[in-house]
């Protein structure tokens, strides 16, 4: 029996049409000489991004890590908001690679405050360490996808610009933010130093992401991404599949989101399971699980019985992404899922 896939964004599968641009693409030794496909796809996403220039990379954790260990020392402190991915999900990198400390803040809805990240800089005495970043997402995953407001970025941009601190913004669904916002990505990016995007996420490319920033940075970047062993060689078979995503699948997300606050609609029909729609920003769904339903783990064995599949984000709760690989038939069969399995 085929699943209806919620589990993550990072599931879709390539088209027919980016699978013949994959098996089609132009390369060569990314290492030597360069390749040809890495190089469109870094001229693009440094177009889209308003950015010098991008560099290709296997994953998104990289993707950050190498901003990490291009804009800081070993000792230094990276200020991020308390749910942001750097300081959840990528297995203590910055401490391990890179001997770094993250200082993270309260936010709303992923948005960090500014005057909250003013206080927070260190300042220039020998007893503390060096505030060497400021770490801002968009959207913001850990808060349902949230699209994190452009004054709030702004602001905190101004504060760091005015101290000297680099900013790096965590763009892993940017696309998802400039399609739900109408704000271009180049402006969102404008707000940070250094910018990572995911292709593999609601974009749909099989592997990779991209980072980019000016000139010193990316050298500096280039070194680091080295060191994480992520100069790649025949590149552009993989790179293909970003670059047609880039080119193709950045205005299919707002079906992404249209269908993400249909199922937090579908959902709110059952007692015990509540997540309002205008909560919904982009393509995430957090349900809220309570009595009389079920626990948020007995939910997720229960809906995998029936052919649908999703995370227990916390012990109350249930994550559901949207993507291409569901849609209306998907958010259908898991009200019915729910229906039977809640017996209303």
């Amino acid at each position: 029996m085929s699943s209806s896939d919620f589990r993550s964004d990072t599931v879709t599968l390539p088209s027919e049409e980016m699978r013949a641009a994959i098996a089609s693409a132009e390369v060569g030794d990314d290492v030597l000489d360069g390749d040809p496909t890495v190089r469109r796809l870094e001229e693009l996403a440094a177009a889209w991004l308003g950015k010098e220039g991008a560099l290709f990379v296997p994953s998104g954790t990289m993707a950050n890590q190498v901003a990490l260990g291009a804009w800081t020392r070993p000792g230094d402190e990276v200020l991020c908001e308390r749910g942001a991915h750097i300081a959840n999900y990528e297995a203590g990198a910055p401490a391990a690679l890179h001997g770094i400390q993250l200082w993270p803040l309260d936010g709303e809805r992923g948005a960090l405050d500014a005057q909250e990240v003013k206080r927070a800089l260190r300042p220039d005495f020998i007893h503390c360490p060096d505030t060497g970043l400021v770490c801002m997402e968009q959207t913001h995953a850990d808060s349902g996808g949230s699209v994190v407001p452009m004054e709030a970025m702004k602001a905190v941009a101004d504060v760091c610009r005015e101290a000297d601190v680099p900013v790096h913004l965590d763009g892993a669904r940017l696309a998802n933010a400039e399609v739900a916002s109408g704000v271009s990505a180049a402006d969102w990016a404008a707000c940070a130093d250094s910018v990572s995007v995911c292709l593999s996420k609601g974009l749909g490319a099989p592997v990779g992401s991209v980072i980019a920033g000016g000139g010193a940075f990316l050298e500096r970047a280039r070194l680091v991404r080295k060191r994480l062993g992520g100069w790649m060689r025949q590149a552009g078979l993989i790179a293909a599949g970003g670059l047609w995503a880039l080119e193709h699948n950045r205005s299919r997300l707002a079906e992404d989101h249209a269908l993400a606050r249909d199922i937090a609609g579908r959902m709110n029909r059952f007692e015990g399971l509540s997540s309002p729609p205008d909560s919904v920003d982009t393509n995430i769904v957090l349900l809220r699980v309570s009595d009389p339903a079920p626990s948020a783990s007995a939910l997720v064995a229960a809906l995998g019985e029936r052919g649908v599949q999703v995370y227990a984000f916390t012990a109350d709760s249930l994550r559901f992404v949207t993507h291409s690989g569901v849609g209306p038939e998907d958010a259908a069969r898991l009200q019915a899922a729910l229906e039977e399995i809640l017996g209303e």
